[in-house]
Order: structure tokens, then sequence, then C-alpha cells
């Protein structure tokens, strides 16, 4: 069963993360990250013949990974929510055409990794089903060709561009199990604060996560020092640094915070500008780095707040400004 207040979904059985798993590239096995990775493929292209199918191959890979994790096999999977930077979540659908599962194809930009979780959970928490699985990925070099100019182009990036991860990560949630637990999730609401900058998204992005932040604290009654960490992901270094002064003008401050666009990479020695993007960001700091450290009981409560830019290369063209989300998933170490 679940309650619903405002804009949060509190979880009365709490639904159990009982395997992750997370598949990086090259970029991401030079960063600070790179043990915690379950496996890191330094062919960019994984065997395949194009950056588009190797994005699908490795969401396979940390499919397998997760799933052999939680001692269970594909068939055990009752729903499958996943969600890419390609057109059309293309990634997501030509491997899930291999997988004979009911699937929901999501587009969330760089929040789909906490938007697959939330929906996984509320299926698994209201008793729709037993077992769900959330899967997100982004490739460097396919998101490139879509969003921006082809690589062979050797365009300068500004300042405030992110760098798009190569990477996947892979959740499967289920009824009964042990730590990590899914508390609750706040899912958000399009804010667009007039940003047409396509290599400043972090700008676009932070007016969204500050306002799920502060919905979620309305709801919950809870507080920054109720949590051991919270994580924003993606808004890299400026968007970071802007979502704490919005919140300081509402009277919150975050002292125990990260963003995982800052986590991934060492930003300065990788040359990635302010940092790192793409669903694959958030998604691979939250299984190979968060997810552990409260399955262990070094973190007891956490907060994950993925964040993305809705926007799309015609959007972007017609001189449209940059919608962005943000969406909560509480996560802890107790049930």
């Amino acid at each position: 069963m679940s309650l619903k207040k405002g804009d949060t979904i509190f979880f009365e059985n709490c639904p159990s993360i009982t395997g992750f798993a997370t598949v990086g590239g090259k970029k991401e096995s030079e960063g600070p990250l790179a043990e915690e990775f379950d496996c890191i493929c330094v062919d960019t292209r994984m065997g395949e013949e194009c950056w588009e199918k190797a994005e699908s191959a490795y969401q396979r890979s940390a499919v397998e990974k997760a799933l052999n994790k939680a001692g269970i096999t594909l068939g055990d999977i009752d729903y499958l929510f996943a969600g890419d930077l390609q057109n059309q979540c293309t990634a997501s659908a030509y491997t899930v055409r291999d997988l004979d599962v009911q699937f929901a194809g999501l587009y969330g930009a760089c929040s789909t990794m906490a938007e697959s979780l939330s929906l996984a959970s509320s299926f698994v928490g209201s008793g729709i089903c037993n077992r769900a699985m959330a899967l997100t990925s982004s490739h460097f070099c396919a998101a490139e060709r879509t969003f921006r100019t082809p690589l062979e182009y050797g365009g300068q990036r500004t300042p405030t561009a992110q760098w798009t991860v190569t990477a996947a990560g892979a959740v499967v949630v289920s009824a009964q199990g042990g730590a990590p637990y899914v508390k609750s999730v706040t899912l958000g609401h399009i804010r667009d604060f007039g940003i047409i900058d396509i290599n400043n998204m972090g700008a676009a992005m932070a007016p969204a996560a500050a306002e799920t932040i502060l919905r979620y604290f309305a709801d919950s009654g809870k507080k920054p020092i109720d949590f051991d960490h919270i994580y924003t992901g993606d808004l890299g270094l400026v968007g970071s640094t802007l979502l704490q002064e919005i919140l300081k003008q509402e009277g919150v401050t975050l002292p125990n915070y990260s963003d995982c666009g800052m986590l991934i990479y060492d930003r300065l020695r990788q040359d990635v500008g302010a940092g790192g993007s793409g669903c694959g960001c958030s998604a691979a700091v939250l299984c190979a780095h968060i997810l552990p450290e409260v399955q262990s009981g070094v973190m007891k409560n956490v907060l994950f707040v993925a964040t993305g830019a809705l926007m799309s290369p015609v959007t972007f063209m017609q001189g449209e400004s940059i919608p962005g989300i943000a969406h909560l998933v509480h996560i802890s170490s107790q049930k």
C-alpha cells in the first residue's frame, strides 16, 4: 500500500532494491568512481558497428549483471521501465525487443533514472506487481550526433557545457528483500525559466530541482539534516551552484550535498567542462556509488534527485527555451 501527500508517494510496504549494476566506458574508466563500476568497457562501440547499437549493448550488460546480483532471471521481472537520450528512446527499445518483457519506454532526459526507479517502485509498492526493473543509459557519441554536432566537426566546447556520460545502470525493485529500500518518491513539475543555451543545461534544470526538493520537504516534514547525503544529477558546476543559491533564498541550505555530474569525472583533469551529464550519469553514480553505500549501512538515508532538460534538436533550432524537470527518490537502509 502507499499514501500520497502533496506531490509525494509514501510507501507503507517499502519496495526493496534487490539488484543493481552499472557499466561504463573509457572516459568513465579514467574517473574517480572507476573502481566502483561493475564493468568497464574501454571499447565505446562494445564490438558493435555503430554507437547507437553500442548503447543498447551497454544496457543489455547492465540488465544481465543486475539480474545476476538479484539472483533471478528476466522471466521474474513483471515490468521494465527504461529510457535513454536517443530519438524515440531507440536504445531502450532495441534492447528490450530481444527481452520478452512488458515494457514502458520513458523520456525524462537526464532525469530518467529517477523517473524509471520511481515508476518501478510505485508499481511494486502498490501491489501491482512483485518485481520491476528500472534501466537507463546514455552514450557520449550517440548524444553528440543527436543533440549537437558530429564529432568530426571538432567544435569548441563552452565552459558551461557538460560531457555526456557513456554508461548504463539497471535496478531490480522487489516486493520482498533487504536494503536498500525505497521509502518515497516525488515526481516533479516542469519549470521553464527561459534558458535557451543548449550548452548551459545546468542553469535550465536547477529551478526544477529546487522546487522538487522544497515540495518533498513540505510533504514529508523532513529537513536536509535528516539525510546522510542529498544527490542531484546532473546539474554540473553551474547548475549545482545555482541550485544552492535558489534554496538559500528559500531558507534552505544543503550541507550534505553532491551532484552526480561533479562526482563521476575529475572535472579539471579530464577536461569535461562543467561536469558530467546524460541519462547514464546519475544512473551510473546511483548504481556504482550510492546504492552500495546504503546497502552496506554506511549511509542510512539519502535523497536521489535526478534532473532533466526536456528539449529536442528541433525545439533548439526553433529558438525554444529549455524546460527542466526533477524527480526525487528517498532511499534508506531501514525499512
